[in-house]
């Protein structure tokens, strides 16, 4: 006959879906309910799957060992403790690991500061075939606190995350599909209108409000800032970082790849291959500006702009002076850069998702025009890069400092030449041409960077 399964009165669990490798709990076969230590008690999500995430500190005797969970909620109920009060907790049901066993239980969370277990391990959650010996301590084996200490070097545990979707667009199409990837992965992505957030800053709280209200906080953000609004939707971001938020892409990459010269130049300095440009502030320099990049045809770009906004082609030396004037006189700042002729109207968008090029498209100019954006007419077919491309995608990528980038190249003869790094590439036209679902790999790859078990300050 099989030795039933003993349970000592107090005994060393896991909780390996909260990505908690070490609790004591005290078993109670007169309690009905097993409770939870838990603070910082925050529901979020939509009312048909809510989800609750809370603070825990494993170990009683030091209080800096705390941690963020968050699971999915079965169930609101009211539980009367030992002492006749009664409270209305929130039950989350997760697996729970005691020796080699495991199997799943249902669980209240509650604040239990003031006990000397983190856990009540309530009749309902011992299993059948299991016995409690009153007189053993310890029956199963012994864990220690010191387990967290390898956490950093542990596979992040995955959990429903709370999402900020930075956006002034939330109906575009690479909006929409970032939220119907990240909710059909369990977690709530909500879209937030960036110029609507305004900030409280201080020593000792950082705050972002919205609408008359504090802002909860979030796990991670994935920003889509506008052009428009790119000096205060970078103020926001940095602001959802001293929260404690991941960013899917940093506020410093982000105004790196917005201002066009700056990029160059940190291009430049990796030697990585891009068509040659040229910047001039005085008038007295139109003419050998020109000829820096090779004379006409000649393209030239504002430092802000985008989907070919501010972006001119001037065929003749004659077009191309008339053209710098006419910017100058405007205040606008520009660069100048060689015309590839070879490219014939094409270029190549390389989708970088962390350190991975994971899809491209050859995008062709509409008839009559030299930009290839989609958004100018362009279409956009899947092709297949060589190993040179995807290293100096990659390379582009990684010297901006972006997690997410739509790289674009040019195909020439002397290699591939970086044209661009954009750090809110569109989804559409990638994923229309190639049939791979891209906001779902970004999604996967934000997963992996939020941390569950992440020390987090709630304020």
């Amino acid at each position: 006959m099989t030795s039933p399964f003993t349970l000592g009165w107090e005994e060393w669990v896991a909780f390996p879906d909260l990505g908690l490798p070490a609790i004591k709990a005290k078993v109670d076969t007169g309690a009905r309910t097993s409770a939870l230590h838990a603070s910082v008690i925050e529901p979020f999500g939509p009312a048909n799957k809510p989800q609750v995430r809370f603070l825990i500190q494993p170990n009683p005797d030091d209080l800096s060992l705390e941690f963020t969970c968050s699971a999915p909620i079965v169930d609101r109920r009211q539980v009367t403790s030992s002492n006749g009060e009664t409270e209305l907790r929130y039950v989350i049901a997760t697996h729970i690991k005691l020796g080699e066993r495991s199997w799943p239980i249902e669980v209240t969370l509650t604040n239990r500061e003031n006990m000397a277990y983190r856990m009540l391990f309530g009749r309902t959650s011992i299993a059948e075939d299991m016995v409690v010996d009153p007189n053993r301590s310890f029956a199963q084996p012994e864990l220690s606190f010191d387990l967290y200490k390898q956490l950093p070097k542990r596979k992040p545990v995955r959990r429903p995350l709370r999402i900020a979707l930075l956006t002034k667009e939330p109906e575009n199409y690479s909006c929409k599909r970032l939220i119907e990837a990240g909710e059909a992965r369990g977690h709530v992505v909500e879209p937030i209108d960036t110029s609507r957030c305004y900030m409280k800053i201080g020593a000792r709280v950082s705050e972002i409000h919205y609408d008359g209200e504090v802002l909860p906080r979030f796990d991670a953000v994935i920003p889509r800032i506008g052009p428009s609004i790119t000096s205060y939707g970078l103020a926001v971001l940095r602001q959802f970082a001293n929260t404690g938020a991941y960013c899917l892409n940093e506020p410093n990459a982000i105004a790196a790849s917005r201002d066009k010269l700056l990029a160059h130049q940190m291009l430049a300095r990796e030697r990585i291959g891009m068509p040659t440009t040229a910047f001039a502030n005085s008038p007295k320099d139109t003419k050998d500006l020109i000829s820096l990049v090779g004379g006409a045809p000649v393209i030239l770009k504002l430092l802000q702009s985008s989907q070919g906004k501010g972006v001119v082609l001037a065929d003749s030396r004659k077009a191309a002076e008339s053209l710098v004037d006419a910017f100058r006189g405007l205040d606008a700042h520009f660069l100048l850069q060689e015309f590839v002729a070879e490219a014939a109207g094409r270029d190549t968008r390389c989708f970088v998702v962390g350190n991975k090029v994971i899809s491209a498209i050859q995008r062709q100019a509409a008839e009559g025009e030299f930009r290839s954006n989609l958004h100018r007419g362009g279409t956009a077919e899947a092709v297949k890069l060589s190993k040179e491309e995807r290293a100096v995608a990659r390379r582009a990528a990684q010297t901006i400092g972006l997690n997410i980038a739509g790289v674009d190249i040019l195909r020439t003869s002397d290699g591939p030449k970086v044209l661009e790094v954009n750090s809110s590439p569109g989804l559409e036209g990638i994923e229309t041409a190639t049939s791979k679902d891209i906001a779902g790999q970004i999604i996967q790859h934000l997963e992996g960077k939020v941390r569950p078990l992440s020390r987090e300050a709630f304020v």
